[in-house]
């Protein structure tokens, strides 16, 4: 199989970078991918970074083996604490969401006004805060962390009152701060974006690093001579560390997407040890 032919890697800690894998189905669509859950460890937000490093070393080391052509971090926290890592021990071209992310709030923003909420290791990295600086010193910066979002969309809590008083409650914090524009900066949180808007109000405008993080990868394969210009099959994968029958029915509910049951892979932990070093000649 050529480099190009190969499907793309993406992985999270959870169900949430679904989102950053269906955008990217959808803006790339002769594309295949190979998703991975890390659901039997999730979330990576309440633990030690040294940890979520090593979890993200394992994860594309077993992504590598398929073989995959490129990886994409669909975890902001573990963007934030490994992404510079992982571009230095890899060699084929490997993607965050939080630059896409802080790209797309600059130039949303109309008062220079931002807010941003995530997990409590992305919120302490304040990975968000520099990106969108170093795109724009005169930016004002609202962080948040909101660690009681993920454990809601992993059980699949997205709407309703209990949900809803929630999220008012973690967002009271922007009410005086004067914010135009709102980062999600979790790849779960858009699974609660409906709820979010409704409590933000129109004023607000809510952005979801899955669409940027998608132009950017289209960008970004077409420089490496990866984008896949063949006619040939597409194949969607979904490995998971959790239960497989829970990553079926987030796909099925939330994605409306159809899956086979084969498609859907648990895997033991620890994961498999993997050669990496034969990877190096995919460019």
């Amino acid at each position: 199989m050529k480099a190009c032919e190969q499907p793309i890697g993406i992985f999270d800690s959870g169900v949430g970078g679904l989102t950053v894998a269906r955008a990217i189905q959808t803006q790339l669509p002769q594309e295949s991918v190979i998703y991975f859950g890390d659901r039997a460890r999730c979330p990576y937000g309440d633990q030690a970074p040294e940890d979520v490093l090593r979890y993200a070393v394992e994860i594309s080391e077993f992504l590598l083996d398929q073989p995959v052509k490129c990886l994409v971090i669909a975890c902001n926290t573990a963007t934030a604490v490994a992404l510079e890592a992982l571009q230095a021990k890899f060699s084929v071209p490997i993607l965050g969401v939080i630059e896409p992310g802080a790209a797309a709030a600059v130039a949303t923003t109309k008062n220079r006004r931002i807010g941003v909420i995530g997990t409590s290791v992305t919120i302490q990295s304040h990975a968000y805060r520099k990106a969108i600086l170093a795109l724009d010193s005169r930016m004002h910066v609202v962080e948040h962390a909101c660690p009681e979002f993920v454990p809601l969309v992993e059980r699949g809590q997205l709407d309703g009152p209990v949900v809803e008083q929630v999220v008012r409650d973690a967002l009271s914090v922007f009410a005086e701060s004067g914010v135009d524009t709102l980062v999600l900066g979790c790849t779960h949180y858009p699974l609660l974006q409906p709820v979010i808007r409704r409590v933000l109000g129109p004023l607000v405008q809510v952005i979801s690093s899955a669409e940027a993080t998608a132009r950017v990868l289209r960008e970004e394969l077409v420089v490496s001579d990866l984008l896949n210009h063949e006619n040939g099959p597409v194949t969607h994968r979904y490995f998971t560390t959790g239960d497989g029958s829970k990553m079926r029915l987030a796909l099925a509910n939330w994605f409306k997407t159809p899956v086979a049951s084969d498609a859907v892979v648990p895997v033991g932990l620890p994961l498999p040890s993997h050669a990496v070093v034969r990877h190096a000649a995919v460019q």
